[in-house]
């Protein structure tokens, strides 16, 4: 399906990208993942509806609804911007107006991704390239020490990730590789199209 097809068929709208820049050079400019991407990455990695998944960088909220709609999976979506959280929330209301039965629960958080509480539930993280390898590693950090208070099964999705990620979680974390999902069509030309998994290994 077509990315208007998939929005409908949620009763939500997150068509569209951010035109205007950040201010700081932390921050990149917000892009949805297309649906076309996240389907083939749920047709090659599976989440479950006990899962609690973080999107750092959410904006409209495309990946929260669209997990929960596949697996019932918890979501939070975590973005800075006022007025990307203020459609996340009417998108949220939309969504449940069409699809109140579901279980599993929808949240958005608008803060500074650093700044975001890691609750001992959150357990899979993902990540489209939203910010500076400073962030990141802040980020990184707040996540281990959620695990030092809540030893739990973690995973970091990694869409578009830089090769600073994936040098830091390599060479500074215990976080391993995982699995990468390629896409096809579009890694051959650009090999950063496509989804790195970490998972946590101590």
């Amino acid at each position: 399906m077509k990315d208007a097809q998939y929005d409908e068929l949620l009763n939500i709208k997150t068509e569209g990208e951010q035109k205007k820049f950040y201010q700081s050079l932390h921050y990149h400019r917000y892009e949805p993942t297309p649906y076309k991407a996240l389907e083939h990455l749920f047709q090659n990695y599976e989440l479950s509806r006990h899962d609690r998944i973080v999107d750092f960088g959410s904006g409209k909220g495309r990946l929260n609804f669209f997990i929960h709609y596949l697996y019932q999976t918890s979501a939070v979506g975590v973005e800075m911007n006022q007025q990307f959280h203020k459609e996340a929330i009417g998108n949220l209301k939309s969504y449940r107006k069409k699809w109140k039965n579901n279980n599993g629960n929808i949240e958005f958080s608008c803060c500074l991704a650093q700044e975001y509480e890691i609750d001992s539930r959150d357990n899979r993280f993902y990540f489209f390239n939203p910010f500076s390898i400073q962030i990141f590693m802040k980020i990184i950090n707040n996540i281990m020490v959620s695990y030092e208070k809540e030893p739990r099964q973690m995973e970091l999705i990694l869409y578009y990730g830089s090769q600073d990620y994936n040098f830091f979680l390599e060479n500074q974390t215990f976080f391993e590789l995982k699995q990468e999902v390629d896409l096809p069509s579009m890694t051959e030309a650009n090999p950063f199209e496509k989804f790195v998994i970490y998972q946590l290994s101590i």
